[in-house]
């Protein structure tokens, strides 16, 4: 050890420069029968003869210290605790070669950081598309070339899955209605306040509510016996329970599924939550009301209990499904995103204008949940299923915001529907259904895109409801809309959608613009995964009733002949 300290100081006076200028830059470590030295090389601010006297610096050392323990293997192996103490007093000439300041040191560190960093590949997924499509445009020929310029601008934009509105129809109603439902209307009138009523507590008639699913009164437990069709009349169901259709359904079709057993919550508690989430939705709006939200249960219900759905579905995503359709409009104001954002209400103020009535409806709802131990259903279920339980809840509450209508189905069929479909074809594959859900269920984003996608289809299913139901839902939110136009002129608002206007509105232009940009496509890529040919029937006949309407320039929800019948 002696002879090493005297090698190094001997080098130091002989190569001053080296030393002086070896104060900062990349330092290697070198290890050498488990001896450590450090060796910190400086190039920057050097020159020609400083660096020519640093490598020979450096090999100088390196072969001192090769020399002294070549001949030490066999002596290291039985002396750990020389080891030890070599170690201890060997010579770190990185703190000889270096400047008493630590600013070398910790500049170093941050060198040797910054190089970690930058060897990593930190690239996202459209990036490497990007790159792949570049590199295949080097040699491919012109018109390829020019194409794939096309793609990468596509690619390129901020909304890929959205469509460019006016590209498909140049239609008013079609261009007003998916306006008025996908923009967040961000043209704020100052002065202009729409106050969101609080605690407003709706009427709805008295009625007694049930102890037990089996004090249920005779009429409506005969109503109730075919709530597993999909013809189930919800406005039947409406009328006998006095506008209270949302507690009834919700305890049968949450026996059915088992709801109380997975929270471990007493029915007497699921009924008070299912009566508190009911008393917060407003009875004096036409649509968004809990005949609706009755109506959206139902049809999830009814998703649920087919094959592949129930196939793809733990328990939890059906339990959380059935709460997400409970409480998907609770609190509506019966007004739409962008009428609140343009009025300044304070939810859009407290929201920033972004998913303004699904972020309130999802907060609210678990805001009286958890309020009090009477109704909170999640109160004798441990953490992490709450936790995981709440975020499928909330997801797929958001997932109603129209503005992302086109992102959620276009998702659904690149990662749902097409590969299941090359799956089936494919001369390898047996294409059940149990092995095509085996494979979704160990996904669970894919999970995700299919409840998303059905709590949007139950959310819309108007259209898809037997011809009377469909008739009487699409007057409802005719009604509802022309409110809102009617509110909009008279404070002075932009208004969302014209075409909206009750004394020169067509209703059945408005229902074929929706069911052409918004509902065939949705439900050909359900279908496609759920096989739902009752709802594809009725939506056929549905359509060519509007259709007949138009074609007769009648603007009512029926032609003047059946109204006086």
């Amino acid at each position: 050890m002696a002879r090493s300290l005297l090698c190094t100081k001997k080098i130091r006076r002989q190569y001053p420069a080296a030393c002086e200028h070896n104060t900062c830059g990349r330092s290697r470590r070198v290890t050498n029968l488990k001896i450590r030295h450090f060796v910190s090389l400086k190039r920057l601010h050097c020159t020609n003869e400083n660096n020519k006297q640093v490598m020979y610096f450096f090999h100088l050392y390196k072969s001192h210290r090769e020399d002294k323990y070549t001949g030490d293997n066999s002596q290291s192996e039985s002396s750990s605790n020389k080891g030890k103490n070599r170690r201890k007093d060997s010579v770190d000439i990185k703190s000889i070669t270096s400047q008493s300041s630590d600013a070398p040191s910790l500049q170093t560190r941050r060198y040797s950081s910054m190089a970690r960093i930058h060897s990593m590949t930190i690239e996202a997924p459209i990036t490497k598309v990007i790159n792949i499509i570049n590199a295949a445009q080097e040699n491919s020929p012109i018109t390829v070339a020019e194409a794939l310029d096309r793609v990468l601008e596509i690619l390129r934009t901020t909304e890929l899955y959205s469509p460019q509105l006016g590209t498909k129809d140049e239609d008013p109603h079609t261009s007003d209605l998916v306006g008025g439902l996908m923009n967040d209307g961000l043209r704020r009138l100052s002065g202009n306040e729409y106050v969101f009523s609080k605690n407003m507590n709706p009427s709805h008639t008295h009625l007694p509510v049930p102890n037990t699913i089996s004090d249920v009164p005779p009429c409506i437990v005969q109503l109730l016996e075919n709530e597993e069709s999909w013809d189930f009349n919800i406005f039947e169901l409406e009328a006998v329970t006095n506008k209270r259709p949302l507690v009834y359904l919700g305890l049968k079709v949450f026996a059915r599924f088992g709801v109380s057993e997975f929270l471990n919550c007493s029915e007497a508690t699921l009924r008070a939550w299912l009566q508190v989430i009911e008393a917060n939705y407003h009875s004096s709006n036409s649509y968004h009301n809990s005949t609706h939200a009755a109506d959206v249960l139902h049809a999830t219900a009814f998703f649920l209990g087919k094959e592949r759905v129930k196939g793809s579905l733990d328990h939890l995503d059906e339990v959380a499904a059935l709460i997400a359709a409970t409480i998907h409009d609770v609190d509506h104001p019966g007004r739409t995103n962008s009428f609140l954002c343009n009025a300044g209400s304070e939810l859009a103020v407290l929201y920033n204008d972004t998913a303004v009535l699904e972020s309130h409806h999802t907060a609210l709802a678990f805001q009286l949940t958890t309020k009090d131990s009477k109704y909170n259903i999640f109160k004798n279920i441990d953490r992490n299923r709450y936790r995981t339980l709440r975020q499928a809840i909330i997801d797929m509450v958001l997932a109603t915001e129209m503005t992302k209508h086109f992102e959620h189905v276009n998702k659904f069929v690149n990662s749902i529907n097409k590969p299941m479909a090359s799956e089936e074809t494919s001369p390898h594959s047996e294409g059940s259904n149990s092995e095509c859900t085996a494979n979704i269920k160990n996904f669970p984003d894919n999970q995700t895109l299919i409840k998303r996608m059905m709590i949007k289809c139950a959310d819309v299913a108007n259209p898809c409801r037997p011809l009377e139901l469909c008739i009487e839902w699409a007057g409802r939110i005719s009604e509802e809309y022309f409110a809102q136009t009617d509110e909009e002129k008279r404070q002075g608002l932009p208004v969302v959608m014209p075409v909206f206007d009750r004394n020169t509105c067509s209703i059945p232009k408005s229902q074929i613009s929706f069911i052409d940009y918004f509902i065939t496509d949705m439900f050909d890529a359900w279908d496609a995964f759920a096989h739902l040919p009752v709802l594809m029937q009725h939506l056929a006949n549905n359509y060519k009733h509007w259709k007949t309407l138009d074609d007769l320039k009648c603007k009512s929800l029926r032609l003047p002949s059946e109204n006086n019948n």
